[in-house]
């Protein structure tokens, strides 16, 4: 089945026509790693796992890359401020080595507990120096940088398309001071620098030798020569946030295209903000909700995941915790019942679960609508529906797109002493004891099983505590 993914670039929903078919290279913007994620952030790395597992459940072969950004780049909107990992050393008397090792294994626990796929090559900033370097090179050959007294700058009048990302001509629509400084010393407006001198007063935690001095890499420059190290000078798919159209990933065109001559990446695929109280999540607002704070308040990874899921990526997702705890309860219902279908349905599922699958895979097709996605499979667990064979066999498969948990840990079996109360509630219904037969589901309950009652007899889910 084809893939329409809604391209930046373009500003339309396109087919997905890989280079390499059916091979994907795709790349997505990893963590800054100073300070612990929010939930904002992982918001963003939801929809792309999703969209890497979709891609593989439509057929192709993925090949993800993602960056960890390590070194630190400044503080400010400009190209001027303070080491966001100096700043985070400073804070918690590490060193910034230290500071990035902390915080680069914060966000890999969460993302397991998230079950987001690891990437194929998770490659780090301070791991591929050389290639930062190497790019710098090409565009200092190619007369598309020039040197102040901080640094080297890349010289976006030079680069006719700058700006292209963001729907506006070169300088149309690209403030002064985005990511960079109104310096006397720079040409333009929106030139970025692409590799900084380190102060001549004090000596940097992080830096390195270059042709032009020592110092330390711009922002940009890690993502495109990393990008073009592991997945080729072009490639299919680059995501991120919706905050990098402007910036980040404008200038990650200008840097790979300027040195190549060739298309960067074919399609760009961006995911709108997590807001709460109509303000955009972000760790410089000193304020935000880490995965930690949610399941503190009683909720898991994957409830969050839920939630995630119950909006169109390109859409704005209010959080709210009235919203994640309407998530909990869906996603528990669907636990339930995937345990119990895997312990009680019978007999094969016949061709009842394909028009229901084929519905799923075309929302997953359709700029990954997942939304529409869940929609199909709560169809699918209708009563009076498809049997049970095809409901589970429903959510067996859409589970490797969602990737909810949902088969986790199923309980096929009881332990002797819960068999025993179960069996003794059994009795008490066909005694007629229904005092006795509510005090035993009531303790069963406490013991984390939920008995439900058929015309097949007693039926059990095990929930953990």
């Amino acid at each position: 089945m084809d893939m329409m993914l809604f391209n930046t670039l373009s500003r339309t929903k396109e087919k997905l026509e890989p280079i390499q078919p059916p091979k994907v290279g795709m790349y997505t913007c990893g963590p800054t790693v100073y300070n612990f994620l929010h939930v904002g952030n992982y918001r963003t790395y939801i929809f792309e796992d999703a969209l890497r597992r979709g891609l593989a459940y439509l057929g192709f072969e993925p090949r993800h890359v993602m960056n960890i950004t390590d070194v630190g780049h400044l503080t400010s909107d400009a190209d001027t401020g303070e080491d966001k990992l100096e700043v985070g050393a400073a804070r918690t008397g590490k060193t910034a080595w230290e500071v990035a090792e902390f915080y680069t294994k914060t966000f890999l626990s969460d993302s397991k507990r998230l079950n987001l796929l690891p990437p194929h090559e998770l490659c780090r900033a301070t791991g591929n120096i050389p290639e930062q370097i190497e790019l710098v090179r090409r565009l200092e050959a190619k007369g598309l940088v020039y040197k102040t007294s901080d640094g080297l700058y890349y010289d976006t009048s030079k680069f006719a398309p700058y700006g292209r990302l963001m729907g506006a001509p070169h300088q149309e629509g690209i403030r002064g001071g985005a990511r960079v400084e109104l310096s006397p010393e720079k040409r333009n407006p929106s030139d970025f620098a692409v590799w900084k001198f380190s102060p001549k007063d004090r000596q940097r935690q992080m830096e390195w030798d270059s042709p032009w001095g020592r110092g330390f890499p711009g922002w940009h420059i890690e993502c495109s020569a990393m990008a073009m190290k592991y997945l080729g000078e072009s490639f299919d798919i680059h995501c991120g946030g919706v905050d990098h159209i402007p910036i980040h990933h404008t200038n990650e065109i200008a840097q790979a295209e300027g040195a190549t001559g060739r298309p960067f990446v074919r399609v760009w695929v961006h995911g709108e903000f997590l807001v709460m109280n109509k303000a955009k999540m972000a760790k410089s607002a000193g304020s935000f909700l880490r995965l930690q704070d949610i399941e503190q308040e009683g909720y898991s990874a994957l409830d969050f995941r839920y939630l995630c899921l119950t909006a169109h990526y390109r859409k704005q997702l209010d959080f709210t915790w009235e919203g994640l705890e309407g998530a909990k309860s869906a996603r528990r219902r669907l636990l339930d019942r995937a345990q119990l279908l895997a312990r009680q349905a019978k007999g094969p599922a016949g061709d009842a679960a394909r028009p229901i699958l084929d519905r799923f895979k075309a929302y997953v097709a359709d700029d990954l609508d997942m939304p529409g996605a869940l929609a199909a499979v709560w169809d699918a667990l209708k009563p009076g529906g498809v049997s049970e064979a095809a409901q589970l066999a429903v959510l067996r498969e859409a589970d490797h797109v969602l990737a909810l948990g949902l088969f986790e840990d199923v309980q096929t079996v009881l332990s002797p002493d819960l068999q025993v109360l179960l069996d003794q509630r059994e009795q008490a219904r066909k005694s007629k004891d229904f005092a006795a037969s509510d005090r035993l589901r009531k303790e069963l309950a406490d013991k984390g099983i939920l008995v439900e009652d058929t015309p097949q007899g007693q039926r059990w889910i095990q929930r953990k505590p």
